[in-house]
């Protein structure tokens, strides 16, 4: 039962960094969405490749636009938080319990 609680240690501590750098992608996307950026700066493309996927996802379906303003980038956010705080956390509770 050691291994598999390792396992899932160690998958909680992957999740929980690859949702930290996805909330920090999110929060780069809104800041240039506030200024105008060199669309053809490969960081600028980068960001948008990686974020358009989930806002677009987001957008979709739930259609939140008032006055011009997106709101999908705080969905995200929020489910990021969301999932950091549940899915983690449970993940690393049941790999303590296992050891």
């Amino acid at each position: 039962m050691y291994i598999i609680g390792f396992f899932l240690m160690a998958v909680a501590n992957v999740a929980d960094y690859v949702l930290l750098v996805l909330m920090w992608v999110v929060i780069a996307r809104a800041v240039l969405s506030w200024v105008n950026p060199d669309p053809f700066n490969p960081i600028v493309r980068f960001i948008h490749n990686v974020t358009e996927p989930l806002l677009y996802y987001i957008r979709i379906r739930i259609p939140i636009s008032l006055g011009g303003m997106d709101f999908s980038p705080m969905v995200v956010f929020l489910a990021i938080v969301f999932l950091r705080t549940f899915l983690v956390g449970s993940l690393l509770r049941l790999s303590g319990s296992l050891l």
